[in-house]
This record gives C-alpha cells, sequence and structure tokens, in this order.
C-alpha cells in the first residue's frame, strides 16, 4: 500500500535548517510496531502518523515516535502538524485569517494556532498542555559534568542550577556558564545514561548567545531514545519554563523568549516561548515557531 508522507523543518522559517521532521498522512491499518519501524526508517528525531480524531470536533489525533519510542507529547511535532493540517486543510484561509487546529496526543488535546500570510512564512504556536513542574532531583554537578565531558564549575550561572522539569515530558535542564562549554560538551555514552536516570534527555543552556537578540542558546540530547543531538526541542522549552520561574525574577504580564538551538550541527532554530505570569505565579505558556514544507513522497509497504 502507498501511503503518502511530507517532510518539515520546523522552527526555522527557510528549508534546510531547524529540526526536521516526516509526517505519515495516510495511516491506516498502520499498527504501533509498523509505525516504530517507520520511524527508525526516517531516522529522525521525531516522526507523525496523523489519524482522524476519535471526536470530531478536533482536528486529527497525533501520534508520535522517535526513531526507539514512542512519545505522549512533543514540540517540533506539534508545530510541524498544525502547520501541515493548517496548509492541506486550509490554506486559502490562511490567506485572510489564523485557522485553530486541535490535536489528539496522547497526552490530551492541543490548541495549536495556525498563520501564513501571503509573503510571509508558515508559522504555528500551542498552548503547553499543562504548566511545567518540578519531576525529581538531579544528580550532582561533578557527575553531570563527566557526563558531558566538561568541568563542574562550568555548570551553573546567576541563580541557574541543575533541575528536573517536566510539562508532557521530563528533561534534566543544566545551566552552563558560557557559549563555549555549551559547544565543547558532548554525552559520554559510559557515564550519560546513569548520570540522568531517570530522565532520559538533557537540555543544555547559556545565557551567552550567537544572535545578540535571542535570549538563551541551546543543546538537547537524548541518546537513549535514538536522538543523539536535537536541532530544536519544543516540550523541553515548554518545561523551561518551569526553570525560568524558578530561577529568573519574572515579572507579571506577558514576556516572549527566544531560544536559539541547533547550532552546533548547522541546524539554526528558533523557538519561541511566551509566558503569561499574574501574582509571581505561571498562569500560562506557549510555545510557537515556524515550518517550511520541503518535500513529499509516498512509502510503499
Amino acid at each position: 500500500m502507498r501511503r503518502k508522507y511530507y517532510l518539515l523543518d520546523v522552527f526555522s522559517d527557510r528549508a534546510l535548517a531547524g529540526n526536521p521532521l516526516a509526517a505519515v498522512v495516510d495511516c491506516d491499518g498502520l499498527d504501533t510496531a509498523t509505525m516504530q519501524r517507520i520511524a527508525a526508517e526516517f531516522n529522525l528525531s521525531e516522526t507523525i502518523f496523523l489519524f482522524e480524531p476519535r471526536d470530531p470536533v478536533n482536528t486529527a489525533r497525533l501520534r508520535i515516535f522517535t526513531p526507539k519510542a514512542e512519545l505522549a507529547f512533543a514540540g517540533h511535532p506539534t508545530i510541524g502538524a498544525a502547520v501541515l493540517l493548517g496548509e492541506l486543510r486550509g490554506r486559502e484561509l490562511l490567506r485572510t485569517q489564523d485557522v485553530r487546529v486541535v490535536l489528539e496526543e496522547n497526552i490530551g488535546g492541543i490548541v495549536c494556532i495556525v498563520r501564513h500570510r501571503p509573503g510571509k512564512g508558515r508559522q504555528a504556536h500551542f498552548g503547553v498542555p499543562k504548566l511545567p513542574a518540578p519531576a525529581g532531583v538531579p544528580q550532582s554537578n561533578d557527575r553531570l559534568a563527566a557526563a558531558l565531558g566538561i568541568a563542574a564549575h562550568e555548570i551553573g550561572f546567576e541563580r541557574h542550577v541543575p533541575a528536573i522539569y517536566s510539562a508532557g515530558t521530563p528533561f534534566t535542564f543544566i545551566p552552563i556558564a558560557s557559549l563555549a562549554a555549551v559547544a565543547r560538551a558532548q554525552p559520554r555514552a559510559a557515564l550519560f545514561g546513569a548520570a540522568l536516570a531517570p530522565v532520559e534527555a538533557a537540555f543544555l543552556y547559556t545565557r551567552e548567545t550567537v544572535d545578540p537578540q535571542h535570549d538563551f542558546h541551546a543543546r538537547m540530547f537524548a541518546p537513549s531514545l535514538g536522538i543523539t543531538e536535537d536541532p530544536a526541542t519544543g516540550s523541553a522549552a515548554a518545561a523551561f519554563a518551569g526553570a525560568l520561574m524558578a530561577f529568573e525574577d519574572v515579572p507579571d504580564g506577558s514576556r516572549a523568549l527566544t531560544i536559539e538551538q541547533g547550532y552546533e550541527i548547522d541546524r539554526p532554530s528558533r523557538i519561541v516561548l511566551s509566558l503569561e505570569v499574574e501574582r509571581g505565579a505561571l498562569n500560562e505558556a506557549s510555545v510557537g515557531g515556524n515550518a517550511v514544507i520541503v518535500a513529499e513522497g509516498f512509502l510503499d509497504l
């Protein structure tokens, strides 16, 4: 059977940058094991499969796979799916107004807003499925540093210290003092898994940036999930809101931050994290960015 798929570059407004995503749209009859094998075949950080929604008021049901595991939620698949569905089902409407897309993910329903005006790039944003919360206690700086091949004194800056947060997917957030130290970091296979356990993904970040207009520079490693390094990680950005609230003086009101990622692997990406804070507490958070449809084709299975 021939199954249609698309390739997108997400968190970028140009092709061959950002985070690649494969989206299979003809999924009737696919079981979990086959979807996992297809994701391994594409060998991208994530591959998505789009089904008819369980609730007809929603737009689509979405399943997300890394090369080695299924995820309940992920950011760049959500942005990519929303942009793709907006184009496939509402291209003309998008010329004049935003389109609302509701995705049924394993974590629950996620509301996305898609925009594509003439002469402008495609973009989408979504409200995080749940507000970030602490999800464990990280290992010592010595163990984390050894697992990353950097010095322990290079971990931490200002009030930022390692922490574990989740907004659907847990990450160990590791603040790094300098851009140079972030660039040198590389997971050591013999140490990385044990230093992160039970969390499988590490999100390194620093306030020093390549682009002075951006707020943070980041890298993400999750080798046990088949992701050597992720060019852009929207689910980590969603959870990062928790670290920001813990370690920064975030004023009441609206604030938008730009996280740059993927520069070390020549896939520059930009993630916009927006916060709504009231009386010192995080009320809402959203993640947004651009996406480019770069190819389409068929799987013969």
